[in-house]
């Protein structure tokens, strides 16, 4: 029999490519468990035993607190002894930045012990110049510049560190799996042992992740659920700011999300996001603010619209931290419910800041941007718009509404135009 290495399908014969997950080179022979007559072999195992789960003894999760306030908000009160944490993030975005800032607040906090820092792509120097770059004195980190699992496990119980950190593990592989860095076989291995190394000795790990073009961590998905928790590193490479995000946390809520900025000496926290997102503000035609929820923190943000009379036959419709294909539900909505005519328009839309947002209560913020932008008329300067719109024009209500009208309020907000105030699109700009 031949099996996928990426969704465990089975084939008669071996097959190029997959026709399940659509992966190429995923398909190995392995053998068939069944007879002959395809019947299972009787099971000689004995019964596990059963304990009433009520009688079961529970006992609290310890987390250690690191010094980046940010990172333990979305931990829930920072990192579990024993756990496996993935950490992904596209290229350049600053991962390594902010495991390297981890390994110093670890170094630190453990007397006597060291963070243990292996590396299959940057060799020693490198990292060092990484570090001194970052104004981190390096001398109670540990470093090894290979990519068997095996050998950094077994440094690892020499050393005995406060954290293991492995960058990145598409570059490892182990002798128990027949196969190169970076293949699905090899990477579901290479974290299988560094999972039973962190389990058994209670030490915790840290593992980065490559992603894919699509956004995706590579590698077989059992890598995201292997691990006990999953963290995004988001933001536009362009833009100082950094958005960390748990899609996974065995020890807590994956509602929090940190906010980060890049800086000369590594990642400082952003303890008020949302006037750090107004700071530069020019009120004006096109310009709106919205209060967003990330996780349990309402987030004021500014979104702008530019509309340009088009020279092509298709007018162009871009965006930049908000879904494009919402963009034209909405153009279609404003067009039909409001009256706006922009199908010879093109229409430009930014979310200020690098954020992202993907929750419909910025829908109307949206809309209300690029009417103002048609029209040439500037919203009040002191107004944040917030709600979802409909198919036929109506605002409906949104979550936690008091709490984003409070963040509103806190700096300087008066003017609230909600499903409370607004009932249509077309009262937006009236």
């Amino acid at each position: 029999m031949f099996a996928c290495a990426h969704c465990d399908t089975q084939y008669l014969k071996w097959t190029g490519r997959c026709n399940e997950c659509g992966q190429w080179g995923t398909i190995t022979e392995g053998s068939n468990q069944g007879s002959s007559l395809g019947l299972a072999k009787k099971s000689q195992a004995k019964a596990a035993p059963v304990l009433a789960l009520a009688t079961a003894a529970t006992m609290q999760t310890k987390h250690i607190p690191t010094e980046l306030t940010e990172l333990d908000r979305v931990l829930g009160g920072g990192i579990v002894p024993g756990s496996v944490t993935l950490l992904a993030g596209e290229p350049g975005i600053g991962k390594s930045t902010l495991v390297a800032q981890l390994a110093d607040a670890f170094s630190k906090r453990s007397e006597g012990k060291t963070a243990y820092y292996a590396s299959g792509e940057e060799s020693e120097g490198q990292v060092r110049l990484r570090f001194e770059r970052l104004g981190i004195e390096p001398k109670h980190i540990s470093f090894s510049n290979t990519v068997d699992v095996a050998a950094i496990i077994a440094a690892a119980q020499q050393l005995t560190p406060s954290m293991v950190i492995v960058d990145s593990i598409q570059t490892m592989m182990t002798s128990e799996a027949d196969a190169f860095p970076g293949t699905p076989t090899a990477v579901r291995a290479a974290t299988s042992e560094l999972i039973g190394y962190a389990k058994t000795s209670n030490i915790p790990v840290l593992i980065i992740g490559q992603v894919t073009k699509e956004g995706a961590v590579a590698g077989p998905k059992t890598l995201e659920h292997l691990v006990d928790t999953v963290l995004t590193l988001e933001g536009d490479p362009d833009s100082a700011y950094r958005i960390l995000r748990a899609s996974k946390h065995r020890f807590g809520s994956t509602d929090e999300v940190g906010v980060f900025e890049m800086t000369e000496k590594g990642l400082i926290t952003v303890e008020n996001p949302s006037a750090r997102f107004l700071k530069e503000r020019v009120p004006g035609p096109g310009s709106v603010v919205t209060c967003v929820m990330e996780g349990s923190r309402p987030f004021l943000v500014e979104i702008q619209a530019l509309v340009d009379k088009t020279f092509f036959p298709n007018p162009v419709r871009r965006t930049s931290g908000f879904d494009a294909g919402r963009l034209q539900m909405l153009l279609a909505i404003i067009s039909k419910r409001a009256g706006v005519k922009i199908y010879d328009q093109d229409v430009f839309v930014n979310v200020v800041g690098g954020m992202r947002i993907s929750e419909h209560a910025a829908d109307l913020a949206v809309a209300a941007a690029v009417m103002s932008a048609v029209e040439n008329k500037p919203l009040p300067a002191d107004a944040v718009v917030i709600g979802e719109l409909g198919l036929g024009g109506e605002v409906r209500s949104v979550p936690f509404l008091e709490r984003r009208l409070k963040e509103a309020d806190r700096l300087g907000m008066k003017t609230f135009l909600t499903p409370k105030e607004i009932k249509s699109v077309r009262e937006v700009l009236k």
